[in-house]
């Protein structure tokens, strides 16, 4: 919804009641993950997309229905035949998509809800998508609060907004979006009622520390990926705005110190950079013992060795150290900064969603791997005390 917020939030402002289709379940190959979202207009226009072009006319057509009849549909879209104006998704995969009218009547909420998205305030968004009750009720989740029911009129609501925002709470926190199962009292043992949880979390930091010009490739690769991007150094004459334009924010201060104050969560990740003992290894004996679910250094394999050696000195324990990706980035042969800056956004990418590093040329099966909400913690790595078992270490590295 991020990408669409600023014409919906317009026609919600003026009134207009819109059809908002967002993907809430996915399979297989699909193309745009759980979440993506596009609008349709009471004028016809149209924002955002839920399929890269696939299904997108099918959508137009039932957003304008739901528009007419004021009722939310969920449709499935899978494989397309041999027609090649079928409707469906060459790619192979699965989409199931909500498709429910917004407006000042129909989603009193909506206008609170843009508002924290755009103040990148934490919200959430709890829908019934299947199961019994109402389908498109919907459930609005604050850190401290919550608005909305789930069940309306139900004797059994409080107990089942209250299992939601327990778990919609816990999937904010990590920046997690898909479907919860629960029976129609919240029962987790069950699994006849499905809810879609849409999180808006503030967008995961990228620190990167040493302000070389390896660094600005990085932060401009990390604000593409949507990271909040800060560059930190000790050295004024280096850590400046102007040398860093994409960088949300640059800091002057010794990293470690910085890093010591900063609020660092699983969806962290942290790039050395300086390969100068006297700000990395004070630097990683911090960085080491957060909870960021990416750690990584530059520097040679010499430099490696030499900092592993500081570092066990300082007293870090070989479960810590384990957590460290140094040499930075995968084995891409890169030279460039910029090439040095695609290798460390690739090693975040693999180890946030557990790939493999390999070419797809040479592997085989899905492309994109089924993902279970309840163990993508896991897999994101750093959230459970080190990295996800089975997703080795870069061979290479960018160093």
């Amino acid at each position: 919804m991020r990408d669409v917020l600023d014409e919906i939030a317009a026609w919600y402002a003026a009134g207009e009641t819109f059809g908002l289709a967002t993907v809430v379940g996915t399979f297989r190959s699909a193309p745009r993950p759980a979440g993506a979202s596009m609008a349709v207009s009471p004028s016809g226009e149209v924002v955002g997309s839920v399929s890269g072009g696939c299904v997108e006319g099918a959508v137009y057509e039932l957003a304008q229905s739901v528009m007419e009849t004021g009722r939310p549909v969920v449709q499935r879209y899978g494989v397309s035949d041999d027609d090649a104006f079928a409707v469906g998704l060459t790619c192979g995969g699965i989409l199931d998509v909500l498709v429910e009218p917004v407006g000042p009547a129909a989603f009193p909420e909506f206008g609170e809800v843009a508002e924290a998205i755009a103040a990148r305030r934490p919200v959430a968004v709890a829908t019934v998508v299947a199961g019994p009750g109402t389908l498109g009720a919907r459930r609005i989740v604050w850190p401290g609060r919550a608005a909305g029911t789930l069940a309306p009129g139900a004797p059994y609501a409080a107990r089942l907004d209250a299992a939601v925002d327990d778990d919609a709470r816990g999937m904010l926190a990590q920046g997690l979006t898909g479907t919860r199962h629960y029976g129609r009292a919240g029962e987790r043992r069950l699994d006849e009622l499905s809810v879609f949880v849409h999180s808006f979390a503030p967008p995961p930091r990228l620190l990167v520390f040493g302000a070389i010009d390896f660094a600005a490739a990085v932060a401009r690769v990390g604000k593409f990926l949507g990271y909040h991007v800060t560059v930190c150094d000790a050295r004024p004459v280096f850590a400046t705005p102007k040398r860093f334009p994409e960088a949300d924010e640059v800091v002057v201060r010794w990293p470690h110190k910085y890093l010591d104050g900063t609020e660092v969560d699983e969806r962290t990740a942290i790039c050395v950079l300086t390969h100068d003992p006297r700000f990395d290894v004070p630097l990683l004996e911090v960085a080491l013992r957060t909870r960021a679910g990416y750690v990584g250094a530059m520097g040679s394999r010499r430099t490696h060795d030499d900092r592993m050696a500081r570092l066990r000195e300082a007293g870090l324990t070989e479960a810590e150290l384990a957590r460290l990706r140094s040499p930075i980035g995968l084995d891409l042969g890169a030279r460039t900064p910029e090439e040095t800056a695609v290798s460390i956004a690739a090693e975040m990418i693999q180890l946030r969603w557990g790939g493999t590093g390999r070419p797809l040329s040479g592997t085989e099966g899905r492309i994109h791997g089924e993902t279970n909400i309840e163990t993508l913690a896991e897999t994101r790595g750093g959230v459970r005390g080190g990295p996800r078992p089975g997703v080795p270490g870069a061979e290479g590295g960018a160093g």
